[in-house]
């Protein structure tokens, strides 16, 4: 890959125009995309991230370019029509083009909270002739993806999915970042009150959870499968039977379901039939029992059966001590003798029978002995 530093001054990028007070060349064009250089910069191609700066980081931006601070080198792949696309950089473009396009105010020593159009032309002649330091890089697709991995942007690792958005960039991709990876997207404002999907659609949680969910697990090859496909409606249509699955079994919505694989249950156990208030009683149950340490777990519980979902609370070394030296360190099924490191401690009413966590439900077995009543 061939790379060349080039300085760029913003006013190139931003095209601004004191007379009419306005930006020619920053453009934002929402879901379609986000370009400078009147469209022969795209700032944000099909595999970057949202725009995910808090109003502290991106003020920052603005502050250093007053200041004569110098920004992170910034990186453009030249394209074959003649333009660039933003590799790294995009974050600190934006926050220059929604300032410049008046989009918001920060604090002068002199004049308080300004925007760009309340400046004088002296102020705003030194940001708009203020150097961006860029490498314009020209390569194989293979060898731009590869860069892109390795410099991230700005200290802000890219998630797994950030990632993967990388190397299976298509019009699929595009469609289904529509659904799942904008602010107020389809599937958050479909879910309501019933919000089953954990983290957030700027960094790509909600995607990377659906994708998982349909695939059982194999997100890059489902991704790779549908790269070229024209539209991501199917897999939308998916996380509603999901959701509605959900709505129709579970009657009462509680914060711990977000940490729940929906899809993955509902793959296995959609075709299954339940009752929708037994599910209730016993999820008021579990959720009143002690012994339950992980409530979320109770969830996958109610269709796996198994345990290990909830963590059930154990015996205290205390608990422990005192039940062993009440056997005389004498394994209660064989009678042996051993050290209390060689035994464990087991409910003598399995906690599924309702047996609790408590002293007098405690028995000491060696190692051997607990492992057989395990697996009968």
């Amino acid at each position: 890959m061939k790379i060349k530093l080039h300085e760029i001054p913003i006013q190139d990028v931003v095209k601004y125009s004191k007379h009419l007070k306005k930006c020619q060349g920053y453009i934002d064009k929402g879901e379609d995309g986000v370009y400078g250089m009147e469209e022969r910069l795209n700032i944000r191609p099909q595999y970057q991230r949202e725009f995910i700066y808090k109003d502290k980081e991106r003020n920052a931006v603005i502050d250093s370019i007053r200041s004569g601070f110098p920004l992170n080198v910034m990186y453009w792949v030249e394209n074959t029509a003649g333009g660039y696309e933003v590799l790294d950089g995009q974050q600190r473009l934006i926050s220059i083009g929604q300032y410049v396009s008046n989009g918001f105010s920060i604090k002068y020593p002199s004049l308080g909270n300004a925007s760009f159009y309340g400046l004088p032309d002296d102020l705003q002649d030194e940001i708009l002739n203020y150097k961006l330091m860029v490498y314009f890089c020209k390569g194989k697709t293979s060898e731009i993806i590869d860069w892109f991995k390795i410099i991230n942007i700005a200290g802000k690792k890219l998630t797994n999915q950030e990632l993967r958005n990388a190397i299976y960039t298509g019009p699929w991709l595009s469609d289904a970042k529509r659904y799942f990876s904008r602010n107020n997207c389809p599937a958050y404002v479909v879910s309501g009150d019933t919000q089953i999907l954990k983290g957030t659609a700027l960094r790509q949680d909600y995607l990377e959870t659906v994708i998982n969910w349909i695939s059982n697990g194999n997100i890059e090859n489902y991704m790779s499968d549908h790269r070229y496909d024209s539209n991501a409606a199917p897999m939308f249509e998916y996380f509603e039977e999901v959701l509605n699955w959900v709505r129709e079994l579970f009657l009462d919505y509680r914060k711990e379901m977000k940490d729940t694989h929906w899809g993955l249950l509902y793959n296995t156990y959609f075709k299954n039939k339940y009752d929708p208030n037994k599910i209730k009683k016993e999820v008021d149950t579990l959720m009143l029992d002690e012994d339950v340490k992980k409530k979320a777990g109770i969830y996958p519980y109610i269709f796996t059966r198994d345990e290990k979902y909830l963590s059930i609370r154990t015996f205290s070394e205390k608990d422990k001590r005192e039940v062993y030296d009440k056997q005389n360190g004498k394994c209660k099924y064989c009678g042996e003798k051993f050290d209390i490191s060689e035994m464990e401690a087991d409910h003598i009413d399995p906690w599924s029978k309702g047996g609790k966590t408590t002293i007098e439900n405690c028995q000491m077995l060696c190692l051997p002995c607990n492992r057989r009543k395990s697996a009968k």
